[in-house]
């Protein structure tokens, strides 16, 4: 059975666990709500408009961004107390999302302002700087994620493309292995670039466990993956699972073989396949066969009471999912033999669920 955690009736707009999975951290308005085990512990306040994405490393550090067009790298002093430090991003727009790298020496913070900030920490100055990858984003980067080996980072666009870019920084990144996404890749270096028929905009973007592939989620209802086949040639195979469900906003891989996709429909659906073609398996939490049913009194004195209330005879219903609103966010929570076994999701409905694959 899913695990259900109501926290509050506010929308959730991204979460994420510790490694250990005792932390959650959860975006409020221009708060960060940090819960140990479920229950609220503390609350980040230096944020001046409404979080838009937050982070935590595998050693445990958060990094948030906002509307305020900052983002802040959180730390834990010896009092248990979280300390912010400001990085410099310098974007005119609002940012949007955020990701660490899996080796966490740098994060990166898309934005609305047409750009990718990837921020590395200076020493010499004490403080956390950035570069910009701008070209050839033309709108809004709504979501990014970092490639196992830490320097390819891909990002979703409101231009109706995915792209990779590299985002190797001089002194801090050790020198690759060659992939199929590229060889010598300075930093700004466009490895990719993907769009669909449709050019709807492209919510979510992830790279396999491996990072031999690369699938990501568009408004017109489908699920692309991509296989490379070498440096500035085309790709070996580009998969495009059309669906007749509402959008995806967000996916994740849970093997070479199979992802998970989560949007409008308010409910996770699992796609499987590899080079030789994908398909829609199935659905977690099911609508069709769930026991929920749509709920009200069609008495006249309810009729009457609602047009008092509401201006509108019609009753309140309950959809037949878990999540009653859009899901904004899934992540992986639990791996087993080099796959995902659970996975956890977020909605505008303030839920967390957590999903056994």
């Amino acid at each position: 059975m899913p695990q259900i955690h109501q926290l509050g009736h506010s929308s959730i707009a991204d979460f994420a666990f510790s490694a250990n999975k005792d932390l959650l951290a959860v975006p409020r308005a221009s708060n960060v709500e940090l819960y140990n085990n479920f229950k609220l512990s503390h609350t980040l306040t230096e944020h001046d408009k409404t979080v838009t994405g937050l982070d935590i490393s595998p050693s445990g550090r958060i990094v948030t961004c906002s509307q305020d067009r900052n983002a802040l790298v959180w730390d834990r002093d010896a009092s248990g107390e979280w300390k912010p430090s400001l990085v410099l991003l310098r974007i005119n727009r609002a940012a949007t999302s955020v990701r660490w790298s899996p080796d966490e020496r740098k994060f990166a913070v898309g934005s609305g302002a047409r750009l990718i900030a990837v921020c590395y920490f200076e020493e010499e100055n004490d403080w956390w700087v950035s570069k910009h990858i701008k070209k050839p984003l033309h709108s809004t980067v709504l979501n990014i994620d970092w490639h196992p080996n830490s320097v390819l980072l891909a990002a979703a666009s409101t231009d109706g493309y995915a792209r990779v870019f590299s985002a190797y920084i001089k002194g801090v990144d050790e020198r690759p292995a060659p992939t199929a996404w590229g060889e010598r890749i300075p930093f700004q270096t466009l490895c990719g670039e993907f769009t669909n028929e449709t050019g709807s905009w492209v919510h979510d973007v992830a790279f396999s466990p491996s990072g031999d592939s690369l699938a990501y989620c568009a408004h017109d209802a489908s699920v692309t993956v991509v296989y490379p086949s070498a440096p500035e040639q085309p790709p070996r195979a580009v998969i495009n699972v059309k669906t007749d469900i509402l959008p995806f906003k967000t996916l994740t891989w849970v093997s070479e073989t199979s992802l998970v996709a989560a949007g409008f429909a308010c409910h996770p659906v699992i796609f499987s396949g590899n080079e030789n073609g994908w398909k829609q398996e199935r659905s977690l939490d099911d609508p069709e066969t769930s026991s929920k049913t749509t709920t009200g009194d069609s008495s006249a004195l309810s009729m009457f009471r609602r047009l008092d209330l509401k201006g509108s005879d019609q009753s309140d219903s309950v959809l037949p999912t878990i999540h009653q609103n859009t899901i904004t966010v899934v992540r992986p929570f639990e791996s087993s033999g080099g796959k995902v076994t659970k996975i956890c999701t977020a909605g505008i409905d303030g839920k967390i669920v957590i999903f056994a694959i």
